[in-house]
């Protein structure tokens, strides 16, 4: 039975500390589609999406309305589009995006995702001409989200994806110099990546899953800042439990907004995503929880260790919270979207080398994440690997979404806006890798893949 006080201190936790849904991403598989016909096909596409659709963001502003949670996204992920558009008979797949482009424009949602590739063991015809095509796609479009799986702990890292990416990377930045580089926002590299994820640039929904579902993100970095100043200057696994307490009580509010959104749109349940998602607001910032934790500033030494014990408590809570906890679930490092990650960024205690080691830990990878505009593909695939290394090694999912800054260097800024918000440019290591990307092939699974 609720209290007087615990209804009190959610209102303040919505209120005052930032606590919202972070998206409502209804999945929706696109396999009836396929059509030899790519015409008919991107046909099929626009229909299925808007049939399905159609009633989403309404749901989600009603449901928003009624309950006083702010749902900041409303968002579709689509089967990844290789394949899809590989029954058609075309090499051209720019249109399928741009029929994704134009059904969620029409369905009025904030970003639709699945136009993506998983190449983890090698690349079929279908995937390499997606892959070929995400930079034009992303040029040509607003809201279409592009991803592709290059390495997992079962298949290895396919290192002719990976340096088939960074040149991918490099092109769209050219492509969208005018928008600083914008494409780049919308482009993950993933290893061992999961089919129920609802958060963007890197949604997709899988092969696994059902016809169509709602997945839920929820996001509440700010709750959990504000938790911990409670017990500042306290044991560590005081500051755990502080935590986990904390993230059960905001998945049971993201459950409570998925089974409603679920029996309002007549679509299956799927998860509930916790991920302390930053915004670049004050307030609401990753770094700054981990400064709370005792860090003079995000980057110093005890920063990975921190991390790992705020992962750790939120997937904990999560899972108490709510037998249907998935995604990615943890928390997030996206430099650019977090306040206190651009401040240490910028003071140079946060550094690249510094973010790859605190990706061993938390739950994706580097992320938005500005490097000069003058990196070599090769330097941009080299990152892609050691990061799919990561993810490989420890059975986890790592992500690679980094930004090459047209025209800009070392101290200049890239300006996104909105959530995606602004990114210093971090410094690169000038010796080469391309030797080692040209090598090619594929690097072993490791001997721990072998578990059936």
């Amino acid at each position: 039975m609720l209290n007087q006080k615990e209804i009190l201190s959610t209102i303040e936790m919505i209120d005052q500390q930032h606590l919202d849904i972070r998206t409502i991403t209804m999945g929706i598989s696109l396999l009836s589609c396929c059509d030899p016909d790519p015409r008919r096909a991107c046909g099929k596409i626009y229909e299925k999406i808007c049939r399905c659709a159609e009633k989403l963001v309404q749901t989600g502003c009603d449901i928003e309305a009624e309950f006083g949670i702010p749902i900041v996204n409303k968002r579709i992920s689509v089967t990844p589009m290789a394949l899809v558009a590989g029954a058609s008979e075309t090499e051209d797949y720019v249109p399928f995006a741009l029929a994704l482009d134009k059904a969620a424009q029409s369905c009025g949602v904030n970003f639709i995702g699945g136009y993506s590739a998983l190449v983890q063991k090698g690349m079929t015809k279908a995937d390499e001409r997606l892959i070929r095509s995400i930079p034009q796609a992303l040029a040509q479009t607003e809201l279409v989200c592009s991803s592709v799986n290059v390495g997992s702990t079962r298949a290895g890292i396919n290192m002719d994806a990976v340096s088939l990416m960074g040149r991918t990377v490099k092109e769209t930045a050219r492509l969208t110099a005018d928008r600083d580089g914008l494409g780049c926002a919308k482009l993950v590299v993933f290893c061992n990546a999961v089919e129920d994820n609802p958060f963007m640039a890197g949604a997709f929904h899988g092969a696994g899953e059902a016809e169509k579902v709602i997945n839920v993100g929820v996001s509440g970095p700010g709750v959990v800042y504000h938790a911990l100043q409670a017990v500042r200057g306290k044991p560590l696994d005081v500051a755990a439990e502080t935590v986990k307490k904390t993230a059960f009580r905001v998945t049971r509010m993201g459950q409570l907004v998925a089974q409603e959104a679920s029996r309002r749109l007549n679509t299956p349940f799927g998860i509930v995503d916790l991920s302390l998602a930053p915004t670049p607001a004050v307030g609401d910032s990753v770094a700054r929880i981990l400064e709370e934790l005792g860090l003079e500033v995000c980057g110093t030494h005890g920063t990975t260790a921190a991390l790992a014990l705020l992962n750790d408590a939120v997937k904990k809570g999560g899972v108490m919270a709510s037998s249907s906890v998935g995604g990615l679930s943890g928390a997030f490092i996206p430099v650019s979207e977090d306040e206190g990650m651009i401040a240490a960024a910028r003071s140079g205690t946060l550094c690249l080398d510094k973010l790859e080691a605190m990706t061993c830990v938390c739950s994706v990878g580097l992320d938005m994440i500005a490097i000069p505009g003058d990196t070599p593909a090769e330097t941009i695939a080299a990152i892609i690997a050691d990061e799919a290394a990561i993810g490989m090694v420890n059975s986890k999912t790592t992500a690679v979404r980094i930004l090459p800054a047209p025209g800009k260097d070392v101290g200049g800024t890239i300006e996104m806006g909105g959530l995606l918000g602004s990114a210093p440019v971090m410094p690169v290591h000038k010796e080469s890798s391309a030797a080692f990307i040209a090598r090619g092939g594929r690097i072993p699974a490791p001997l721990h893949s072998l578990r059936n």
